[in-house]
């Protein structure tokens, strides 16, 4: 597996204002990937529950936390779906996020 791509893994951290209010700061962290097509069965799966996957990322899981948004490409994802495909690999199914998600 080559990973040619790189994609931004979106976290969301929470931090006090001066009088206590929980703000949300995004963390951004880049890494390397690889880019799949999603399958026919995936997608016309995932259509019949709503859902418009684009591609899969495979990334390195111990690089991965949980993140629910990536940014690749110039452009954010919503990660609908995880699936581990070994000791180290993960992948992730992506659907584009439309306005502010």
């Amino acid at each position: 597996m080559t990973y040619d791509y790189e994609v931004t893994l979106i976290g969301q951290t929470f931090e006090e204002d001066e009088i206590g209010n929980q703000i949300p700061v995004e963390t951004k962290m880049a890494i390397l990937c690889d880019k799949k097509s999603a399958s026919r069965s995936e997608f016309y799966n995932a259509a019949a529950a709503g859902l418009r996957p684009e591609f899969v990322l495979v990334v390195h899981a111990y690089e991965y936390s949980g993140e629910q948004v990536v940014e690749f490409e110039g452009s954010r994802y919503r990660v609908i779906r995880t699936y581990a495909t070994g000791f180290e690999e993960l992948e992730l199914t992506c659907e584009r996020v439309i306005g502010n998600g």
